[in-house]
Formats: C-alpha cells, structure tokens, sequence
C-alpha cells in the first residue's frame, strides 16, 4: 500500500495501560437512511505506540499501517494535544476522603451542643413563666363559668365540664380549686332543673 493512500485519522486516547498499545476512540456523525437524523457513531482503534507517550485524554493523529497484531491495525503518527491531568495519589485521596467525613461529623456535634445548652437557657425562664400562671390560669377558667350560666340547657353543663378540662392555649395546667368545682355543680344543677321546667 502506497504511503499516500494509508488514512489517516484523529482521535482522543481512552486507554493507554497496555504496554506500546494505546486505544483510541474516532467519535463521527452519520445520517439515518431513512429519517435523516444525524446518529453520532464511535470508531475505536488499537494503535502502535512503541514510546509508550500516549496518555488518557490526549488527542493524537493516527494512520493506517500493516498489522502488527491481531487487533492492532493503526500506529501513532502524532500527539496533537496534551490533557492537563492533576498528579494525585491514591493515598491523597483517602486522606481528603477521611478528612471530609470526620468534619461534617465535628460540626453536627457542635450543634448539638449548642442546641442543648440554648435549651438549658431557656427551661429556667419556662420554670418562671409556669409560677406566674396558675393565678392568671384561675382567671381564665371562672370567666367561661360566668358565660356558662348566661347559656341554656344541657349544653351548659357540658361547655363547662369541657372548659374546667382542657386549659386555655399556652397555659400551664394547673389542677381545679375548689372554687371552680363548685361553679360547675351549680351551673350543672341549674341546667338540670330547667329540663324538669
């Protein structure tokens, strides 16, 4: 074959841990038959690289020669384009990958530890808060009593058995005094002889 009819063809490096055999991979377009798309096509090459220069990611010229082995149809004429590749060791690696999962690690505990001393901070003033409102507590619970006997029938004693169960929103829960007990029967017996009316 005449030196001037051997094809020749440029591609990037893909593989290049054999020893004088680099693989390199030709990416080209072809269009569909019969819908016209263009389809990308991916031509890989087995070339002579008796230098061993070839490195991953390099893009390189190649020609067409006679076979030098059972897949290796193509030798390297050129390096076109050098891939800049970081120099990083493997044990690099492991150490970056320890130092990353043991920071993240650091700084949740931290947090927690913040968080639990603003907690810390914050029960002695909910103590206080919960000292203040048993007064204002008894206040809330005798107001409903009074609407209750404005009311009429069952529903008053019910709507007040509920309010002398479940305190107002936000309140603390503080157990029913005597008198608010005695409100309650009254308005219960009050309800009571309106039904026999």
């Amino acid at each position: 074959m005449a030196k001037e009819m051997r094809k020749v063809r440029t591609g990037a490096v893909v593989r290049a841990g054999m020893e004088q055999t680099a693989v390199v991979e030709m990416v080209w377009k072809q269009r569909h038959r019969l819908y016209r798309k263009p389809m990308r096509r991916v031509t890989r090459f087995y070339v002579h690289d008796p230098l061993n220069q070839c490195r991953v990611g390099d893009m390189v010229r190649i020609q067409e020669t006679r076979p030098i082995s059972k897949t290796k149809r193509w030798r390297l004429l050129e390096i076109l384009h050098r891939r800049q590749l970081a120099d990083v060791q493997p044990i690099e690696l492991e150490t970056d990958i320890d130092a990353a999962i043991a920071e993240p690690a650091a700084e949740v505990e931290a947090a927690a530890d913040a968080a639990a001393e603003v907690e810390a901070v914050e029960e002695p003033a909910a103590e206080v808060a919960a000292v203040d409102e048993p007064a204002a507590e008894t206040d809330t619970v005798e107001e409903p009593v009074a609407e209750v006997e404005a009311a009429d029938g069952a529903d008053a004693a019910t709507a007040v058995e509920e309010t002398a169960a479940e305190p107002a929103a936000g309140a603390v829960d503080v157990p029913a005094t005597a008198e608010v007990e005695a409100a309650a029967e009254s308005a219960a017996g009050e309800a009571g002889e309106e039904k026999d009316a």
